[in-house]
């Protein structure tokens, strides 16, 4: 799509991300959008979609970062936004305020439970848990359908 995207990155880290995370069209081969956790529309998604689990993909690909950014909320207009602003405007012309989380240098495609994460990668797990206000019930480690972590059945 082409709406707001308050995290989207146009630089190096875009780029590295893209490339990294392999975010191009299967069948235009186009770069796909990229951009940092957004815990605020997180957050809205959950609450209006009465979401109770998330599944967090590719963490696999932030390994090698010294730090993470997580958009925490957003500016416009000097004015801070902790939630999504009122109107689709002021979202227009959102910038994410972020915070930093450290990174990862470990390997964690073998990972299969919460506790074979690096201590950063689980703290930055539970950073945003916490932010969005909904568990994360299964983390990708790898782009093998095996390279998951089930922290909570989806299931039962």
């Amino acid at each position: 799509g082409s709406g707001p995207f308050p995290t989207e990155l146009f630089d190096e880290s875009g780029d590295w991300l893209r490339s990294r995370g392999f975010e191009f069209g299967t069948t235009t081969g186009r770069p796909r959008r990229v951009g940092w956790y957004d815990a605020p529309i997180t957050r809205y998604a959950t609450r209006i979609n009465g979401i109770t689990d998330l599944v967090l993909t590719k963490l696999d690909i932030l390994g090698g970062l010294e730090q993470i950014p997580v958009c925490v909320a957003y500016d416009v207009d000097g004015v801070r936004f902790d939630d999504l602003p009122v109107n689709q405007t002021d979202f227009h012309h959102a910038k994410p305020i972020l915070e930093y989380y450290p990174g990862w240098s470990e390997d964690i495609s073998t990972a299969r439970t919460f506790d074979d994460l690096p201590q950063n990668a689980q703290d930055y797990v539970l950073a945003l848990e916490k932010m969005s206000g909904t568990r994360i019930s299964v983390i990708g480690v790898g782009p093998a359908r095996d390279q998951v972590i089930v922290r909570h059945n989806l299931i039962d």
